[in-house]
């Protein structure tokens, strides 16, 4: 699968980002100067160990944390925004209204079905799609009247999906989506993601300590002691369908 065309449209600029957990001998220096440009529609995996300081960027470009030092800014419709210094209330509006996430753990509602699980952000979302066209987007059209414990791990990880996307997000984050799958079934689940990506040009980024998993990016930025230490293109996409580990 070929690379896209370049765009330019910038989503993220950070500049000097650091993050720091506690003071003195017990401080954990989480971030340490990171420098990053993520633009409009690009597919973006963000690859490391444990504790590289992955997670802590992606909480801190979707507002569930903030920087100890440095910029970070994000763009939408020709205007700029900080999210470092950004109230609460902020925050709170730019997740709601921008950013759609994706953990380990889908954190469904089990005494739901799949699709009330979506509508309970379609309910809050200014421009939301239906439910049923956000899980038809991900492949679960046929089981949206399902309760969670009838699904498997992998179709609750899609609809998890569904939920991020049904608001219609500028960007959607991905913390080790296929972390507590096998392989088969995080396959399922990456095609769910790179289709969204595809489809609607939603700005993804993925968290993953998986290697083959990058191969699927547009760019891989490899993280290592809270800095990035590799950033790659690449030129030739594997697709989701052809992943293995």
């Amino acid at each position: 699968m070929d690379a896209p065309p370049a765009r330019t449209e910038p989503v993220f600029q950070a500049r000097g980002l650091t993050k720091v957990y506690g003071e003195g001998a017990t401080a954990v220096h989480a971030l340490r100067g990171v420098d990053l440009d993520i633009v409009r529609g690009e597919f973006v995996v963000l690859l490391g160990a444990s504790g590289s300081g992955k997670s802590t960027l992606l909480n801190i470009l979707g507002g569930l944390d903030t920087a100890t030092s440095g910029t970070a800014q994000w763009t939408h419709a020709g205007e700029t925004h900080e999210l470092i210094g950004a109230d609460d209330a902020e925050l709170t509006r730019y997740r709601r209204e921008h950013v759609g996430f994706v953990f380990q753990f889908y954190n469904l509602i089990p005494s739901l079905t799949a699709r009330e699980n979506v509508a309970l952000v379609t309910d809050l979302a200014e421009d939301p799609m239906k439910p049923e066209d956000a899980l038809a987007l991900v492949g679960l059209g046929e089981r949206m009247n399902h309760f969670v414990s009838q699904l498997s791990g992998g179709e609750q990880q899609r609809v998890a999906i569904a939920r991020a996307i049904a608001k219609n997000p500028q960007v959607l984050l991905c913390d080790e989506p296929t972390g507590a799958l096998d392989c088969a079934t995080g396959v399922m689940v990456l095609q769910a993601i790179e289709h969204v990506n595809r489809e609607l040009g939603t700005t993804t980024v993925v968290i993953t300590h998986n290697a083959p998993i990058a191969e699927m990016a547009d760019r891989v930025l490899r993280l290592a002691d809270g800095r990035i230490v590799e950033t790659r293109a690449n030129t030739h996409k594997v697709a989701a369908a052809g992943l293995s580990w």
